[in-house]
């Protein structure tokens, strides 16, 4: 009996012992992560340096997306041209060299045509924010009147606020502008052709040593690149004459974008006109602190044409929007329909900031 006893109490304990067994195989099961669960990195590039309005974006991107997906998306940012330049950025992106790249389209003109419009075309006297949320839609209202995004998800797109003259010497008159060598974005050059400025077409990133070494007498561009490019240093005069826009489009591969889990894709569906908004309110806030900053510690002076004068600077850039927009059109792209989009978008964005 005693042995019966003990056998009956070992089984017992054996019992007890499987079962818990088979408890902490339960448990580890359970705590690893599905395939879908598992971590995603994706790399993010840009051609600027960290400090610049774009790179700010992309940080707080990639904070949004790794906190709403409840840190399954982490996102790894290369700025400053330390993974993909200007000149290869979106190149790189479908060659698997970054999942996303961040660029100006006027940087490849002939890539972008109708995206660009909305930035070659002068006398838009907006801010960012509107600028931006106005971009966006018009890519998403007219995304599928542009192959050049067949291989591309949009991830978000902004703008800076139109360009103004940044210069060495002060410009007052049409007559300071003969001569000139001023650097702009690519497709924004006609405008400067227009008043008789020989543009310049490089990066910003390079804007900076070409003023240096007197290559350039100034350059067109958002205001806030005086303080976060510390172009104040060399560039001294602004003048407040609104020119062109640069357009900004952060693209990922259609291939990566396919292989995200579909609530990865939401979330980041989700992000982007969000971003152009955030974008735009940050660089119209963070330029004025700029011309502040500008102005005290530099010296910087901002001129204002004279009534006469910025009539004369009108006078010279009607001709330019009629011929770009005609020139598109030849190539068969809606470019009127666009432009009247674009307007109506600017009206309705500026009621609402207002």
């Amino acid at each position: 009996m005693k042995t019966s006893t003990q056998m009956g109490a070992l089984t017992a304990l054996i019992a007890v012992v499987a079962l818990v067994g088979c408890s902490d195989a339960q448990e580890e099961v359970v705590d690893e992560p599905s395939d879908d669960a598992q971590v995603i990195t994706l790399s993010y590039a840009f051609f600027a340096p960290a400090q610049s309005f774009p790179a700010i974006q992309m940080e707080h991107w990639a904070k949004e997306l790794n906190e709403r997906t409840d840190g399954r998306v982490e996102v790894d940012l290369f700025p400053g041209g330390s993974l993909l330049t200007a000149s290869n950025m979106y190149d790189g992106v479908l060659n698997g060299v970054a999942d996303i790249g961040l660029s100006a389209t006027s940087y490849e003109p002939g890539r972008f045509p109708l995206i660009n419009l909305a930035g070659s075309l002068t006398g838009q006297d907006v801010n960012s924010e509107v600028a931006s949320r106005m971009t966006y839609q018009l890519i998403q209202e007219f995304g599928d009147q542009m192959p050049e995004l067949e291989e591309f998800k949009v991830i978000t797109a902004f703008t800076s606020e139109p360009a103004y003259f940044q210069t060495i010497e002060p410009i007052r008159q049409l007559e300071d502008l003969d001569g000139l060598e001023i650097r702009i974005s690519g497709d924004n050059s006609r405008a400067l052709d227009a008043l008789g400025v020989t543009a310049v077409g490089m990066s910003q990133a390079d804007a900076g040593e070409a003023l240096q070494s007197g290559i350039i007498d100034g350059y067109a561009a958002s205001r806030e690149v005086l303080m976060d490019m510390q172009f104040a240093r060399l560039a001294k005069y602004v003048t407040d004459y609104p020119l062109t826009n640069t357009i900004f489009a952060a693209l990922m591969s259609r291939e990566k974008w396919e292989a995200l889990p579909a609530d990865i894709q939401a979330v980041i569906e989700e992000l982007a006109p969000e971003m152009a908004t955030f974008t735009g309110q940050y660089l119209d806030e963070h330029i004025q602190r700029s011309l502040e900053w500008a102005q005290q510690e530099e010296g910087v002076e901002v001129i204002t044409l004279a009534d006469g004068e910025a009539s004369r600077w009108d006078g010279q850039l009607a001709p330019v929007n009629e011929t770009i927009l005609s020139d598109a059109e030849q190539q068969g792209l809606p470019a009127y329909a666009f432009a009247e989009r674009m307007q109506e978008l600017i009206e309705e964005y500026r009621t609402e900031a207002e």
